[in-house]
């Protein structure tokens, strides 16, 4: 499927640019074997691996890159490969996930007046129970669950960094579980 190139030029120990067809092509020669079977390996899809390599090589190649040796070159498209491989594994995953719960959700919903009631009552001791937190546990939370931001862009918002974010959600987390008490909540299904 693939050509490799002779033993002799594998040992090349000069700089290589990625942007040089010459370069380019010493380098694609002998790094795209390994580079499909580890991408193969991880997303089990011939097409979708062969993809994946070419979108790293091609990466390398518009960037221009510059690797003092071919070894380099070699190590840094297996992170490469191997990160996106894996990056891909997780979207399909999700896509897969979203596509089952499309599918199989009972979109027929039918509340009661004491299911309303019990909601309200539920959104009234939420919001009373996250009011109750202190500000820099409330406001973490709020970015993350009510802002949809992730970890590092909460960070950035509030100038801390990712660690405490995570530690933050989390004893906010611990906290509103206590205020609210599990069994006292209702929550729709």
């Amino acid at each position: 499927m693939f050509t490799t190139i002779a033993g002799s030029q594998t040992d090349i120990n000069r700089p290589l640019n990625a942007g040089n067809s010459a370069d380019f092509k010493i380098i694609y020669d002998a790094t795209m074997q390994l580079l499909f079977r580890i991408s193969y390996r991880v997303v089990n899809d011939e097409e979708a691996a062969e993809d994946l390599v070419h979108d790293s090589l091609i990466k390398a190649n518009e960037k221009n890159l510059e690797f003092p040796s071919l070894n380099d070159a070699k190590y840094w498209l297996i992170r490469v490969v191997k990160n996106a491989s894996l990056n891909y594994v997780k979207r399909k995953s999700r896509e897969r996930k979203a596509y089952q719960k499309a599918l199989y959700e009972d979109h027929r919903t039918m509340t009661s007046g004491e299911t309303d009631v019990l909601k309200a009552e539920s959104i009234k001791k939420a919001r009373d129970a996250l009011n109750m937190l202190p500000k820099n546990l409330r406001e973490v939370l709020i970015l993350r669950e009510y802002g949809d931001l992730n970890y590092k862009e909460i960070g950035r918002t509030l100038g801390i960094t990712e660690g405490n974010v995570k530690v933050r959600v989390f004893r906010a987390r611990e906290q509103l579980a206590k205020l609210l008490g599990e069994d006292d909540v209702y929550l729709p299904q």
